[in-house]
């Protein structure tokens, strides 16, 4: 079965150590895509994703028009972030995810510790909807999102190791 993301009801969610001392959360406000999952076939499940690079948002306008610029996402020329899995396999109440991440026009591979999804469920409006949440650690650098400032006091700016965060309500796609 089709399961479409409802973007009014996701989150994709980051967050990385800055100044070496405390840790900003940004998270990305437009998100899409589906998931086709089957529980009596867990393996056969498949995702992908498409994030809005230009929606970041850290609460900070200056800090996000320097996230979206050639320093980081270049969302001039890479507007878009893109997940499709390639491997799902059970792990204790949740899954594992490997798939390929593409930011900035750089794909790798990552995995993701999926908890979920719940059991479906009627909203009030007559749709099945299922949600799950997942969660990954990446750096930042395998993406070429490279720029940093040296510290006086020692260290950088801006930490290369970003955790993931993403909680996903989906919609049951209606058959056709």
């Amino acid at each position: 079965m089709r399961w479409n993301i409802d973007p009014s009801h996701s989150t994709a969610e980051f967050s990385v150590r800055h100044l070496m001392i405390t840790n900003v959360k940004g998270r990305f406000g437009t998100l899409s895509g589906f998931v086709t999952y089957d529980p009596e076939k867990p393996a056969a499940t498949t995702i992908e994703a498409t994030i809005d690079a230009t929606s970041i948002d850290t609460r900070d306008d200056k800090r996000d028009a320097h996230l979206r610029s050639a320093d980081f996402f270049d969302v001039e020329n890479h507007p878009k972030l893109t997940f499709k899995s390639t491997k799902v396999t059970k792990s204790g109440d949740g899954f594992s995810v490997v798939g390929n991440l593409t930011m900035r026009g750089v794909t790798k591979e990552i995995t993701l510790d999926v908890e979920g999804p719940s059991t479906p469920t009627k909203d009030p409006w007559g749709n099945n909807r299922i949600g799950a949440s997942a969660s990954a650690k990446i750096n930042r650098k395998d993406w070429n999102l490279n720029w940093n400032t040296a510290l006086e006091a020692g260290g950088v700016l801006v930490g290369e190791q970003v955790k993931l965060s993403l909680e996903v309500s989906l919609v049951a796609e209606a058959a056709k």
